[in-house]
């Protein structure tokens, strides 16, 4: 009987072996045995040069960091792209990558949205709100539940993820590229008519402007004579000298809770964690 017991237990650690080495092998390890470095590493070899080192996009590739639509997308969605590339773009497809090298990607990429991070509020809400409405006169251009301006992105889902340093990090960055979309330009017409505003469609044939009071006009461009595009946003770059620190953190702490998909943040941060 010991003798048939001891059989049964090294059958069963042999598999036990067997079954942990197969799954190493294979890259199914539970998640969290992952190490950030390694999708760290990975994101630096292969992504940051179009998408940027901070997930932010460049003239190469898309904004991955704060981008709604990639931040919503599932880690399997992701994963896909990641795997097979987006046809008929520059996003190449990585299928010398392994499927724990794709987990430990896609988890970096969460860390670079603020998933993985814990939401802390760095300021008041409430006094963000004022600013956004009045002295940062932020709604100007960007609408939150449709209250706001049109000229800039929806903010409504923006920050419902991301953490408190990167929100505030996108507000004070010095320079950026307009947005496919909200790209600034004067268009000028083989009749002499001048308009200015927003490009939010084109292709080789057509554009499609949105001038500042609204209007949208569609224009075959050999309806034109010029169009001269402008290469910086009209997103302000002086906020970090037009807002002081204690009215950036309450700005960020709005954005952060305007949102109804906004996950529940935890209690202000003490005065010297405080983002300057």
């Amino acid at each position: 009987m010991c003798r048939t017991r001891q059989s049964i237990l090294v059958v069963l650690l042999w598999g036990l072996s067997t079954s942990v080495s197969l799954a190493q092998a294979n890259g199914s390890l539970p998640k969290e045995k992952l190490s950030s470095p390694d999708g760290r590493s990975s994101f630096n070899s292969s992504c940051a040069g179009c998408h940027g080192l901070d997930g932010s996009g460049s003239d190469k590739a898309v904004d991955i960091s704060g981008n709604a639509r990639v931040r919503h997308l599932s880690d399997a969605e992701l994963s896909r792209i990641i795997l097979h590339g987006v046809p008929g773009t520059g996003m190449p497809a990585f299928h010398n990558l392994s499927e724990r090298q794709v987990r430990a990607l896609v988890d970096y990429v969460r860390s670079l949205q603020g998933k993985r991070e814990t939401r802390t509020l760095p300021g008041d809400p409430q006094r963000g709100k004022e600013i956004f409405f009045g002295k940062g006169d932020c709604s100007s251009c960007h609408a939150i539940s449709g209250q706001g301006g049109f000229l800039g992105p929806d903010l409504s889902s923006y920050a419902s993820t991301a953490s408190a340093q990167a929100i505030h990090d996108e507000i004070v960055k010095p320079q950026r590229t307009p947005q496919t979309g909200y790209t600034p330009a004067v268009l000028t017409t083989t009749q002499g008519e001048r308009l200015e505003g927003l490009i939010r469609n084109e292709d080789n044939f057509s554009i499609q402007l949105q001038t500042n009071d609204g209007s949208f006009h569609f224009f075959s461009k050999s309806e034109l004579s010029t169009v001269d595009r402008r290469e910086t946003s009209l997103m302000p770059a002086n906020y970090r000298e037009s807002l002081g620190p204690g009215e950036l953190n309450d700005l960020v702490s709005y954005l952060m809770t305007a949102s109804p998909e906004a996950s529940k943040p935890a209690p202000r941060k003490k005065e010297e964690d405080d983002y300057e």
